[in-house]
């Protein structure tokens, strides 16, 4: 009996490339054309498709932007270099020039998260609540969100790029810690709102992630801040509406690395057009072309340590002025 022949691995449509890897269509355009990666054949209509070896350098380049890597710093390089950044194996002596002046000392996990790691890889959903609860009530909130859950993250943001993780367990940690911090802010103290801002929470429309968002309530009610977190997907009226509702002096909204840039930075004008000038915007994202460019009259961060920063600034600014709670801040906004 012969042999049969090796099939050929598939090669993926932009869309699938975009649902694997998690970076967008448009992205994946331009870097083509900026960085000359990725490079796809094309079919006999003229779409773009994707050999299975480009995909695998995509998903170690989106690990290296979540991580706060520059694209025009990581894209270009090959895979082994790639893999030398994130630890994954030894740079080589004919490593890249690239690779050289790209790489920086990577901090390995603390005990707790790798551990939180463990149960996530063994499914023990019931001991991966427990443990994150027992982390949450040894280091307090603050220090939960950026010593224990921003890490974990990160660790599984690397496992999913290396293949060694599932979507579904992706989702099974973030609906855990979803459920933590829940618990955690329901309990928190009621806020007094005296020098410290209320806070409205929410994204875009076009926005699919939200546990950003809840990281950043939690970090915000450690400070003291009357939230409202109104979740994902929020038409621009209705934040408007909320706003007024809230009486909230800052609207913090959170985008995630696949934000379309242009879009996301459209929508910010837009809203900072319908809200007073009294009302803070502020967005948190990790895509440095959003950075770059910002919204006059927008605070743009990148990290979600910066929030205790902002809040301490804006209580600098308030007693500076004398504004105290802002009492027009209880006006309905005017669009300007």
């Amino acid at each position: 009996m012969s042999a049969r022949a090796p099939t050929a691995p598939p090669m993926l449509t932009i869309a699938a490339v975009e649902r694997d890897t998690r970076i967008g269509k448009d992205t994946l355009r331009v870097w083509e054309r900026r960085y000359g990666f990725p490079l796809p054949l094309r079919d006999s209509n003229g779409e773009r498709l994707y050999p299975p070896e480009q995909v695998e350098r995509l998903r170690h380049i989106k690990r290296l932007l979540d991580a706060g890597w520059r694209p025009g710093r990581v894209v270009g390089l090959p895979l082994e270099d790639l893999q030398s950044i994130g630890g994954l194996t030894r740079p080589s002596a004919t490593a890249s020039a690239g690779l050289a002046d790209a790489m920086r000392d990577e901090t390995a996990l603390s005990a707790e998260p790798q551990a939180l790691y463990a149960l996530l890889r063994a499914h023990d959903v019931v001991g991966l609540r427990r443990t994150l609860m027992q982390s949450l009530l040894r280091r307090g909130l603050g220090h939960f969100v950026g010593e224990v859950v921003v890490p974990l993250l990160v660790e599984i943001g690397q496992a999913w790029s290396r293949g060694q993780l599932a979507i579904f367990e992706e989702h099974l940690c973030s609906e855990a810690i979803e459920t933590v911090l829940r618990s955690a802010i329901g309990s928190a103290p009621e806020a007094t709102a005296d020098g410290v801002p209320r806070v409205l929470l929410t994204t875009f429309p076009d926005e699919q992630h939200g546990l950003a968002l809840l990281m950043a309530e939690a970090l915000f009610t450690v400070e003291g801040c009357a939230c409202m977190n109104l979740g994902r997907q929020t038409p621009l009226q209705d934040m408007v509406l909320a706003a007024r509702a809230h009486r909230a002096q800052v609207v913090a909204l959170s985008f995630s690395s696949l934000s379309p840039t242009g879009p996301a930075l459209d929508h910010l004008a837009d809203l900072r057009a319908r809200l007073p000038d009294t009302v803070e915007i502020w967005a948190g994202t990790p895509q440095p072309a959003m950075l770059r460019r910002g919204v006059p009259g927008v605070v743009m961060l990148d990290a979600l340590g910066q929030v205790r920063r902002e809040v301490g600034r804006w209580r600098l600014g308030q007693a500076a002025t004398g504004t105290g709670a802002s009492p027009s801040i209880g006006e309905a906004p005017q669009t300007r």
